[in-house]
């Protein structure tokens, strides 16, 4: 068997073991969120980053759900990062946006975050910020979940069917999920271009 066959049968594998009821309690929190009038902020460093930046866009044009991520703005990012800290700069960007128990958290990460190992401490930081507002907390990670797990109201983690592609399965799985999310029936407001368009 060669590497591609091997990855697509791990791929399958991590959908024979996914749990749907995960996915379907992030929907139901995601269809509150919005008709609570409350927004999402999307949180991902590295991967999780470029699916935050593609999320956000998903979920304001298809689900109609006002949404942000503190990656979108480089600048204040940065800024951020180099006067205050690494560790601080998601949590204070949150407390710019007001955040508070109308709103939500989607994290994507491979781990979900651990103090202790020093690894994505900004957003065990953030978390940390959301549950002292109130606001609900959703993931979508890997491993074992890490803190993210610990804390979200609903998280989906991907199964490991191969401890050298924990990664790269993770980060693929992730952008399946919140596809499946925003054409779920309960969240979808608008068609996508080529699901309305008649050639």
């Amino acid at each position: 068997m060669n590497y591609s066959q091997s990855y697509l049968l791990e791929a399958k594998s991590i959908i024979d073991e996914l749990n749907p009821e995960g996915i379907e309690k992030i929907a139901k929190g995601l269809h509150s969120l919005r008709e609570g009038g409350g927004r999402l902020f999307v949180l991902g460093v590295g991967g999780g980053a470029g699916h935050a930046n593609h999320a956000v866009n998903d979920f304001r044009k298809i689900v109609g759900l006002e949404s942000y991520a503190p990656t979108d703005n480089v600048s204040e990012l940065t800024a951020r990062i180099n006067d205050d800290g690494w560790e601080t700069s998601f949590a204070n960007w949150l407390k710019v946006s007001r955040i508070s128990a109308r709103d939500g958290i989607l994290v994507f990460s491979v781990g979900g975050g651990n103090e202790k190992a020093r690894i994505s401490v900004n957003i065990v930081n953030a978390l940390k910020l959301s549950k002292e507002s109130g606001a609900k907390i959703f993931g979508i990670v890997g491993r074992d979940g890490g803190f993210t797990a610990q804390v979200a109201d609903a998280v989906v983690i991907i199964p490991t069917v191969n401890k050298q592609n924990i990664t790269p399965h993770t980060e693929a799985f992730q952008a399946v999920i919140w596809h499946l999310l925003v054409s779920h029936p309960l969240l979808a407001l608008h068609a996508t271009k080529w699901e309305s368009v008649q050639i």
